[in-house]
């Protein structure tokens, strides 16, 4: 068998020449190596996530924005102020008479007329059916403004103000409106203001 020739030797150099020549070949390939393959010691951390703007929320909350604004506009335009529907003060103090008169020396107010019949046997009440009109009571230290206009006379003043009452009229004060001189209602009487805890007005704090 023919053997593959080894190549021949440098006289001049020893063996452990020839050692060192392989060791450095060895070192390099595995340096080279090392460079090729990824490091596996450990997972990389990931770069965090920037949170983007959340349009969704965005959007539910402008849904809800409007969605308010549409409520608030119907509910305006759907509580009508007519005679029908009296939904509010201000719509009283507007039908009184004169009410610059009125909100300035007194408070406006609904007048309520009825005709109440009691029978004794059998023992009954029938109230007929009330008619309302704007009115206004007057403070009793506006009395005044009644007397210079001519509708009341210094004797229903007097008896007026024994009795600690006030005045109260309908109809307009320039052309004959009724006045009549009414008793204020007992304030402990009234279950609106008699709530729990809630300490009742006095008769005397007259209006």
């Amino acid at each position: 068998m023919n053997r593959k020739r080894q190549p021949a030797r440098d006289p001049y150099r020893d063996r452990d020449s020839y050692r060192s020549d392989y060791r450095g070949s060895a070192r390099e390939s595995a340096g080279r190596d090392a460079e090729r393959e990824p490091r596996s010691e450990g997972r990389s951390p990931e770069p965090p996530k920037k949170k983007g703007f959340n349009y969704t929320v965005v959007a539910i909350l402008a849904g809800v924005f409007i969605l308010g604004m549409g409520v608030g506009i119907g509910f305006s335009s759907s509580a009508s102020v007519d005679p029908q529907n009296v939904a509010s003060r201000e719509f009283i103090d507007r039908a009184a008479p004169n009410p610059e008169l009125c909100a300035q020396f007194g408070a406006s107010a609904i007048s309520m007329n009825a005709r109440i019949f009691v029978t004794l046997s059998p023992f009954s009440v029938y109230v007929s059916q009330p008619e309302m009109q704007p009115g206004c009571v007057m403070r009793s230290n506006n009395w005044a403004v009644l007397q210079q206009r001519g509708v009341v006379t210094d004797k229903q003043v007097s008896e007026c103000k024994n009795r600690m009452n006030t005045f109260a009229f309908t109809g307009s004060i320039d052309s004959k409106p009724r006045v009549d001189c009414v008793y204020q209602n007992d304030s402990a009487g009234n279950l609106f203001l008699n709530q729990p805890g809630v300490v009742p007005a006095q008769e005397s704090d007259r209006f």
